[in-house]
């Protein structure tokens, strides 16, 4: 169980009671998942508690919006994706996947942070949205290979088994593991490279 913490006073603290209902004690108002999901897109650091034991839930809650994002029709993770991601609960790699995840993401904000920059000072169609549109590619494609070359079995686009699945390291291949992880890193740095290279032209061309 994790309780409070004493950085707490730094968030909005939400409180779920035992009817579902979440009260917002900065606001002293009761809010919906929609009303989170939003606090989400505005950077609203919160965090939520059970009201009757303490216990912090910010996770299954969070979880709980990418849900009803999903049954809406806002589809954001791919078949295959959840089938891997399902894949590695209880595999002796889990440790490594949320480390990941969290990096990948912040390398796909900030080039998606600098794209929306590109488009909201470039004016009269002159944004070059076909090279962006290949390093988005990049990105999806570098995303997908990694979580294969983790992965205890490689999916299609169906999510079937491809019966061409890396062999998956076992302790004394740490070395490979970590191989890989450079090898990444090296990916996404050059990505940005490019990023970078691609943002010095669009400003030189103003």
């Amino acid at each position: 169980m994790t309780s409070k913490k004493s950085d707490d006073q730094d968030r909005i603290i939400i409180k779920k009671y035992a009817n579902r209902r979440l009260y917002n004690t900065a606001t002293s108002s009761y809010v919906t998942l929609d009303h989170l999901s939003q606090m989400v897109k505005d950077n609203t650091d919160f965090v939520v508690y059970d009201a009757k034991s303490g216990e912090d839930i910010t996770r299954p809650v969070l979880t709980q919006i990418i849900v009803e994002e999903e049954n809406k029709g806002q589809n954001l993770l791919p078949i295959s994706f959840l089938r891997q991601l399902i894949g590695f609960y209880g595999d002796s790699l889990q440790g490594l996947i949320p480390s990941y995840l969290e990096q990948a993401m912040q390398a796909f904000g900030h080039n998606q942070d600098q794209m929306r920059e590109y488009m909201q000072g470039t004016m009269q169609g002159m944004f070059p949205f076909g090279q962006f549109e290949e390093m988005n590619k990049q990105n999806i494609a570098l995303f997908e290979q990694t979580m294969k070359m983790f992965s205890p079995f490689a999916l299609d686009e169906n999510g079937q088994p491809t019966g061409d699945a890396p062999k998956r390291p076992t302790a004394p291949g740490a070395a490979q593991t970590d191989a890989s992880l450079n090898e990444l890193k090296s990916q996404l740095e050059a990505m940005q490279a490019q990023l970078n290279n691609l943002a010095g032209g669009n400003k030189s061309d103003k």
